[in-house]
């Protein structure tokens, strides 16, 4: 086994000769990973014959990942600069250098306070894999809480002795990273992980008894006693900051619609009646005549959020490039798109909200109404429905229940289970698969390729049940002409196991880039 030692640094010229000192008699090369030291780093690292490396930093796991590609043998040894190996420790990693056929190894690490070696609380046994072949694993998890993600399944064996770790001088150092680390956390698992105040109160208390009783903080006096209480502030901190940040959240509602201006009025009414409005609405408009750039602005001044007519010429059935040019344009980080033919329930946007979590789209569902019940409905300009109303098809999905919703609600992947009516998803994991494909002239699977695109890519489709339902007015089935060369290019995205498409949404990006960069 011949060892790369790896350590990333920024300003640390109290640490790093000692660190690398303890790395010497183990490895068979130190790489050096820094942020831009304005101290004595960079010479003290040369002096000891580390290959010193500056690089941006945008993240532990991001620098920690770029230092593993420095690396010139399988085998890596990840150290912080603050942290170096017991004589004990050596040992057993010059033993298995020799003859251990293991490869993955942990060992504790025995962190200090005010210069004393603290063996409570949770600072110990802080195990910590960083020791094995780069080969089966890299840096993972979420800043801050990097660790060692192994590709295969592989025993990892503990070494013994300890990875010293001179962590903190004072409270003030200890309050700091409590702050810092919060942060770092909550922006992390923002819409990832679920907070609430229930969370708050037992994880905080839980946090305390831990550290304290559990893990014998009380048995070192003053020392524990801090130990315990920063441990406990910061897991207070960063769900706390998690709870607020899960509460912030742009969103676009795009409308589609195509000459149909009786049927986009109720729309709008029903955004109106919304019990939580989107940040700005976009009517996506497929070559419409006059009468509904009329009708838009004759609603402009009722909302009180952004109402944007955005149109193209009437060259035919396009619904693909009007949406990759309605989301182009939209400012929101979440987009909730319908078609103009659906009444939003009072929770629509409330509904799609509280359930745009990273990894996944969802699909909403749709209350179908007959033709009698839409005619009165566009005649009255009603927009409440009920359970037991005639002509409502599918009834049960006219019960907004959000304990119901998270027993029946499901993820599913079959492409024909997919409408574009009612979605909603991350505009960031649209512009990854570039949109939709606007090759698919005519209607038909353009919804379903998208979704297989982003299946493809990792994100989830959650059939949403009982929540986020919009009410949808009884129109003829347009002309399925197109149908045969839409489902060959929906085959394609299947075979070939398609992430993105070559005519979507970038040029409207691209342009829109070139205009602020002008």
């Amino acid at each position: 086994m011949k060892i790369s030692a790896v350590i990333i640094s920024f300003n640390e010229e109290a640490n790093i000769g000692r660190c690398i000192d303890s790395l010497l008699p183990v490895a068979d090369e130190i790489v050096v990973v820094d942020s831009f030291s304005t101290d004595r780093t960079e010479e003290i690292c040369r002096e000891r014959g580390a290959r010193f490396i500056q690089n941006q930093f945008k993240g532990h796991i991001q620098q920690k990942n770029f230092a593993l590609g420095q690396t010139l043998y399988d085998f890596v040894l990840a150290l912080d600069a603050d942290e170096f190996l017991s004589k004990e420790l050596i040992g057993s990693i010059q033993e298995a250098k020799i003859s251990d056929s293991h490869q993955a190894y942990n060992m504790n690490r025995l962190s200090s306070y005010q210069g004393k070696w603290i063996h409570v609380t949770d600072w110990y046994p802080d195990r910590k894999l960083r020791l094995w072949n780069k080969n089966i694993g890299n840096w993972g998890g979420l800043n801050p809480h990097d660790k060692v993600i192994l590709k295969k399944r592989t025993r990892v064996k503990h070494l013994q002795g300890v990875l010293f770790h001179n962590a903190y001088a004072n409270v003030n150092e200890l309050v700091e990273k409590a702050h810092k680390y919060s942060t770092i956390f909550a922006e992390e698992n923002r819409y990832r992980l679920a907070s609430s105040t229930f969370k708050i109160i037992y994880k905080t208390i839980f946090t305390f008894l831990r550290n304290y009783i559990f893990k014998f903080g009380f048995m070192r006096g003053y020392e524990g006693l801090v130990i315990s209480y920063t441990n406990t502030t910061y897991t207070f901190y960063k769900y706390a900051k998690l709870r607020e940040l899960n509460k912030v959240l742009t969103t676009s509602l795009i409308i589609t619609t195509y000459n149909r201006e009786d049927a986009l009025e109720l729309t709008l009414l029903g955004a109106l009646n919304q019990s939580e409005m989107p940040d700005e609405i976009i009517v996506a408009d497929d070559g419409s005549r006059p009468r509904t750039k009329e009708l838009i602005d004759s609603y402009r001044e009722k909302f009180q959020v952004p109402l944007i007519h955005c149109w193209h010429d009437d060259l035919g059935f396009r619904l693909s490039t009007i949406r990759n040019k309605a989301i182009a344009r939209s400012a929101g980080e979440y987009i909730i798109m319908i078609d103009g033919d659906i009444i939003m329930h009072r929770h629509f946007i409330r509904s799609h909200k509280q359930k745009a979590w990273l990894g996944q789209f969802i699909q909403g569902s749709r209350v179908l109404l007959q033709s009698e019940l839409t005619r009165q409905s566009l005649m009255r300009k009603e927009i409440d429905f009920n359970f037991f109303q005639q002509g409502v098809r599918n009834r049960f999905n006219t019960i907004h229940a959000p304990i119901l919703s998270k027993l029946v609600s499901f993820y599913g992947i079959k492409p024909d289970r997919i409408r574009g009516a009612n979605l909603s998803f991350w505009k960031k994991d649209v512009v990854n698969v570039n949109g939709f494909n606007e090759d698919f002239v005519g209607w038909g699977r353009e919804d379903s390729e998208f979704a297989v695109r982003m299946h493809n890519i990792g994100i989830d489709r959650l059939h949403l049940k009982f929540m986020a339902f919009g009410y949808h007015l009884y129109h003829k089935e347009s002309p399925r002409d197109s149908l045969k060369k839409n489902d060959q290019i929906l085959k394609q995205a299947i075979v070939n196991k398609l992430i993105t498409c070559d005519n979507g949404i970038n040029k409207y990006l691209m342009k829109q880039n070139t205009v602020v960069a002008a």
